[in-house]
């Protein structure tokens, strides 16, 4: 693998140089006052980037994984109920998750491809009278997939069935890079990390809380210690760490997500939608098809590509790196071996986005596949010429 090409896989993303150097820091005595310079405004602008004016941010040494942890563990108690949709492997992985630590979870099958079933949410929260369900799990951006739900419908359904449940949301993939907003959609847990749309290295586990959500801590049962938001809150409020933080990952999200904020959260997630449709484009021009069912369910922030029936979609991604040192991403869990993926997020140009496409291009040719080299390519550089933009992120 080169490091001198852009990577293509859906996290950890391409890091801009700023942010490489902002993490790339001297030691510094987190138990001094020069912390809180860090700590704060990387809280603050994750809260921003949320579209939250009032959610508590907790940020973890841990990765996404942690973050769901966190949301499950302070809230909930053992043999509590949640309600959850399996329609990818990291739903299926929260689930596994819950039922490891002792929760019930109604789970509602779902094609891979498809996105969360909010009227069969609804449907299910109408039927439980007796309030048996205390939380809804969302996964916002199916990855394994690349499908995006509506969490604005989840919540609708949730708000029609008259249910008090919380509802948790994975936007591992989604924030910083397609619009969250966590005020409007009444999430109550939000859960990323730092290696996708904030352009850092894995290492980062960020979530932000509701007032409801803060309240459920002090009755949540399930055994908690490193990841307890209590413990954190009260060190939160003497500018520290209940333990030792991972300060140059801090440092960097402070950098990033002024950056982002810098650049603008409309025009972060305009460039992502661009730039997915240049990549989408291209598919259909190669005679392909995404796993995403419908056009509303499309990413803007990965694409997974499924190949011809019989042939392995793991070969291109093995290809790519053994032969031209670009990294896409493989399949995972059902779709493992029918489809490839390419990630499309974080710190990425309509340029650079033309180089993975035309990597994609000869793999394929390169595998016997029935693709025409500079197709792809043609099709996204009409997407891509038709609506350009100035790249603020480009420059940094």
């Amino acid at each position: 693998m080169s490091f001198q090409n852009p990577v293509f896989i859906p996290g950890p993303t391409n890091m801009p140089e700023a942010l490489r150097r902002a993490c790339d820091m001297p030691t510094l005595d987190h138990r001094s006052a020069a912390f809180a310079d860090i700590l704060q405004p990387a809280r603050e602008g994750v809260r921003r980037i949320l579209r939250s004016a009032t959610a508590e941010v907790f940020i973890f040494p841990a990765t996404g994984t942690g973050g769901w942890e966190v949301a499950i563990t302070n809230t909930l108690s053992r043999g509590d109920t949640v309600l959850a949709a399996r329609n990818g492997m990291f739903s299926h992985r929260w689930i596994d998750m819950c039922q490891r630590h002792g929760l019930t979870v109604e789970i509602v099958e779902t094609p891979w491809g498809e996105g969360i079933p909010a009227d069969r949410f609804e449907e299910i929260l109408r039927a439980d009278t007796d309030g048996r369900i205390k939380a809804v799990l969302a996964t916002h951006n199916e990855t394994a997939t690349g499908v995006l739900s509506d969490i604005a419908a989840v919540r609708a359904a949730m708000d029609a069935a008259g249910h008090d449940a919380l509802l948790f949301v994975d936007g591992v993939s989604s924030i910083a890079s397609m619009p969250f907003e966590f005020d409007t959609w009444g999430v109550d847990v939000a859960v990323t990390g730092s290696q996708k749309g904030f352009m850092l290295p894995a290492g980062l586990a960020i979530t932000g809380f509701s007032s409801r959500a803060l309240a459920a801590v002090e009755t949540g049962g399930l055994p908690r210690c490193f990841y307890d938001i209590r413990d954190m809150a009260k060190s939160y409020a003497a500018n520290g760490y209940p333990y030792t933080p991972a300060v140059g990952l801090l440092n960097g999200l402070a950098q990033s997500c002024e950056m982002i904020l810098t650049e603008g959260l409309d025009a972060v997630f305009a460039r992502h939608a661009r730039i997915a449709g240049g990549v989408r484009a291209a598919v259909t021009a190669w005679g392909l098809d995404l796993c995403a069912a419908r056009p509303e369910l499309y990413s803007n922030s990965v694409s997974a590509i499924r190949t011809p029936e019989g042939f392995d979609a793991t070969r291109i991604v093995t290809h790519a790196a053994d032969t031209y040192g670009v990294a896409f991403g493989v399949g995972l869990g059902e779709v493992a071996g029918k489809v490839f993926r390419i990630g499309h997020l974080g710190m990425l140009t309509d340029v650079l986005a033309l180089s993975g496409i035309a990597t994609a291009e000869m793999a394929m040719a390169d595998l016997g596949l029935d693709i025409k080299l500079g197709s792809g390519v043609a099709a996204a550089q009409e997407v891509y010429r038709s609506t350009a933009a100035p790249m603020a992120l480009a420059a940094e």
